[in-house]
């Protein structure tokens, strides 16, 4: 990290940066170790989770923007992390908080189930290799791990700028029994809350297009 993100990680680390439990990894989560939203937060709210949150672009703007939100952002990579920190200090978005972990242990053991209204999935990783496509997060083993922590009617926003990669998400959740989407055709609408950040911008120029999918969580069975 740059001398700036250090003295981020180490004078705004301990407002945002939640203290988790470590299992054998370094960005690995305990099994059995859990957080309260209420206790972090101080408040009950409705609590959005973006997973791999990169620079934080996106979720400052929306923390930012939606004081009566609480928003958890999960990313491996601390010089990002450490940025997010920065941004959001400027931004006096102090309902935000951040992870960082691998997100399927984030999902599976640190937020209580049925915690989260929605989970975001931008642009992650494309693994646009086909001998990496195995490490895709959005596969056939993520959508229950996701809807184990989403509330009944809680959604799932996915985008990306690579087609197959699209399609591939657009597959898993067809056959993901907790989840309906809540769109029509082939694609949802791009999501409004959703910033235009420079990594979209990106892909646009090199003239891919933008896929967005959204799902709703199913009721639990009584």
């Amino acid at each position: 990290m740059s001398d700036g993100q250090e003295r981020a990680w180490n004078e705004l680390g301990p407002h945002y940066v939640l203290p988790v439990e470590r299992d054998a990894a370094a960005t690995s989560i305990l099994p059995g170790s859990h957080i309260d939203p209420v206790e972090v937060f101080g408040r009950a709210a409705r609590l959005v989770v973006e997973v791999g949150s990169g620079q934080g672009h996106a979720i400052v703007h929306a923390a930012s923007s939606d004081p009566d939100t609480d928003f958890i952002a999960v990313e491996v990579f601390r010089a990002g992390l450490a940025r997010t920190m920065l941004d959001a200090d400027r931004a006096g978005a102090r309902n935000l908080r951040l992870v960082e972990a691998n997100a399927p242990e984030v999902l599976e053991h640190l937020l209580p189930a049925a915690s989260v209204d929605e989970v975001w999935i931008f642009f992650p990783d494309p693994w646009h290799k086909a001998k990496h496509n195995k490490r895709r997060l959005v596969a056939p083993s993520f959508p229950p791990i996701v809807a184990r922590a989403l509330r009944d009617g809680g959604i799932l926003r996915l985008a990306t700028d690579w087609e197959d990669y699209a399609l591939q998400m657009r597959e898993v959740m067809a056959d993901a029994a907790e989840f309906a989407p809540v769109f029509e055709g082939e694609w949802a609408p791009r999501f409004d809350g959703r910033t235009m950040t420079a990594f979209e911008r990106k892909g646009i120029a090199k003239g891919r297009d933008i896929r967005d999918l959204a799902y709703r969580r199913r009721p639990r069975d009584a």
